[in-house]
């Protein structure tokens, strides 16, 4: 566990365990009266950067993407992929999450979990309107309201039609919102820097009304993240086998190593030798590989988005807040988007800014995801996993050698 993600942890454990020891007590009241205040301070120094870093990181990451599809069919085939993959993920994601929690629902303790980190969640459409609110009238009043669903098709159409324009002003485009990212990111850094703070002042409200049984909600969450993300995974394999035309145990046995790094260094981009290296066994040639693999690793992040939705489906049912098929599609379609925007971002700071557009978008408060962020490097490893796994699997569906695609090399029969 890196320096930050011990120190975020150390103080999510520090602030329950006092919570817990000073329930009940004559100084409970005083305590929260100045944790509160001190933990929702922090909260909103960092909620204040989600809005502009996600519209600049998504506005350079399609116009980086719209670029490179134009460089070669290949590229644009991966990424072809990429967006279905992502969508199918994401809803996978959001599926197995609304089961596990039928399966094995809330710990009692949860129904208190809201009380104890107080904020309004945003307002989301009627179910009868949504379709009407994804284009945004208004996409400065947009922003202001934190409507991250209208928020995200303008950005996407934004960086789209950016990618056309001349060349001098395409350049000017790209600095001024590398510029703007680049800035949020500064401000999260400093925000991060006192995190340990800021997570043990609201982790002192969890513990003052859950006591110890902040500890078996928290390890509920866990459980239900890792599901999600392992139905990811799963999704990956079934993909391989059908799209890809591989059978289940040549793909396991390709990805294997390039798994095993993922496990171990909780790192995708460390992944990628291990990746290319298993282009042979995936019958892919390697200027294929050398081709999907870095936009892969880049851009596609199938598990992250699935994770992202599971928790905000997750805080939903803790927040008590209904979630109907549209709104659960939006929330799927908004978690694949903004994947894209994480990329080269720490951590901790890509966990809340992914997440929370995932959150707003589906009308969850996210005044609960700092206690989570402290607890993320369990989830993070099978992260990772899924996410080298589904690049391996978008490897062999858009780079495999197949007849009519490529007449020079006789296609291989599959293991």
């Amino acid at each position: 566990m890196s320096g930050p993600s011990a120190r975020i942890l150390a103080g999510l454990v520090l602030g329950l365990v006092a919570g817990a020891l000073l329930a009940g007590s004559a100084a409970a009241p005083v305590v929260a009266g100045v944790a509160k205040p001190v933990g929702g301070l922090w909260l909103d120094s960092l909620t204040m950067t989600v809005v502009p870093l996600v519209f600049s990181l998504l506005v350079t990451g399609v116009m980086r993407a719209a670029e490179q599809a134009a460089g070669g069919r290949l590229a644009a085939r991966a990424l072809g992929w990429f967006a279905v993959l992502l969508l199918v993920a994401a809803s996978v994601g959001a599926a197995a999450t609304a089961l596990l929690l039928q399966l094995a629902p809330l710990p009692a303790a949860a129904a208190a979990l809201p009380a104890a980190v107080s904020g309004p969640g945003p307002a989301v459409p009627a179910a009868s309107d949504w379709l009407g609110s994804i284009v945004p009238t208004n996409p400065v009043r947009a922003a202001a309201e934190s409507a991250m669903v209208p928020l995200v098709v303008f950005a996407l159409l934004f960086g789209l039609a950016a990618n056309g324009i001349e060349p001098g002003p395409r350049a000017a485009l790209v600095q001024v919102f590398t510029g703007v990212a680049q800035t949020m990111l500064r401000i999260v850094g400093w925000v991060l820097w006192v995190a340990p703070l800021g997570v043990f002042a609201l982790a002192i409200g969890v513990g003052l009304v859950l006591g110890g049984g902040a500890a078996g909600v928290l390890a509920h969450y866990v459980a239900v993240i890792v599901g999600a993300a392992l139905a990811s995974i799963a999704l990956a394999y079934v993909a391989a086998a059908l799209l890809g035309r591989i059978s289940p145990l040549a793909f396991a046995r390709a990805a294997l190593p390039a798994q095993v790094i993922a496990v171990s260094t909780q790192s995708s981009l460390a992944s990628l030798p291990a990746m290319v290296a298993a282009a042979p066994a995936l019958r892919v040639r390697d200027e294929a590989a050398g081709v999907v693999l870095p936009l892969a690793v880049s851009l596609f992040r199938a598990t992250t988005a699935a994770a992202n939705v599971a928790v905000a489906t997750n805080l939903a049912a803790v927040h008590g807040v209904a979630l109907g098929p549209a709104t659960l599609g939006l929330g799927a379609v908004v978690a694949a988007t903004v994947s894209v925007a994480a990329v080269g971002l720490p951590a901790q700071v890509s966990f809340f800014a992914v997440i929370a557009p995932v959150c707003l978008a589906m009308g969850v408060p996210v005044t609960l995801l700092p206690l989570l962020l402290a607890i993320e490097t369990v989830p993070d490893i099978f992260r990772t996993l899924g996410n080298v796994t589904a690049d391996l699997a978008v490897l062999r569906i858009a780079g495999a050698r197949h007849p009519g695609r490529d007449r020079r090399t006789r296609p291989s029969p599959e293991v």
